[in-house]
């Protein structure tokens, strides 16, 4: 699926649970899609003006002076099925972590140990929030319908910051073998 396919994508999926405005979209691509999917906000309002020009949204006045509210139609919900029915085409990935401890032996071990330990404490991080968003879920009536599979996404979340905790650990104890170095040197 195109970039701008998987904006569109984005965009059609959370006007599948509600009508909002644009600026509640943004909100949900942040904090709830942010999990697993980034997308940048400057490419959601110009997102909404295409849909609504296609007929995939319709636009109306919201509660406040100025606002509008989103809902998706129903040539909307026939597209977005289309757009998730595509075959995925990963992106390579990109990670800076990854990118600073190939190259560690410039950084130093000790940079290296606290880049690491780091990364442990933002996995324990994401498993107390995936637990917070489980017992929110827990008392939310109003979209049980689509628990299900917003659980998948939570468990793949969760499966992976444990395994960042098991590579973590097994990481540290690997770095203890290795002296303490000055960035730039050769650790022996």
């Amino acid at each position: 699926m195109a970039r701008g396919s998987q904006t569109e994508a984005a965009v059609l999926g959370v006007l599948s649970v509600q009508s909002v405005t644009g600026y509640a979209v943004r909100e949900a691509i942040r904090d709830v899609l942010g999990h697993f999917w980034s997308e940048s906000f400057g490419q959601i309002y110009p997102t909404l003006a295409q849909l609504e020009h296609d007929g995939l949204v319709e636009r109306s006045h919201g509660e406040r002076a100025g606002s509008s509210v989103y809902a998706i139609t129903v040539a909307g919900r026939d597209r977005l099925v289309e757009l998730l029915r595509q075959p995925d085409h990963p992106a390579p990935p990109r990670s800076g972590l990854m990118l600073r401890l190939f190259f560690g032996n410039a950084l130093g071990v000790d940079a290296c140990r606290g880049l690491i330990r780091h990364a442990r404490v933002t996995a324990e991080e994401q498993l107390e929030t995936f637990q917070a968003i489980r017992d929110e879920l827990a008392s939310d009536a109003a979209t049980r319908e689509h628990h299900p599979y917003w659980l998948l996404t939570i468990s793949a979340g969760e499966h992976t910051a444990r395994a960042v905790l098991d590579w973590a650990d097994e990481s540290l104890e690997s770095l203890t073998a290795l002296e303490p170095n000055e960035p730039g040197t050769r650790a022996t």
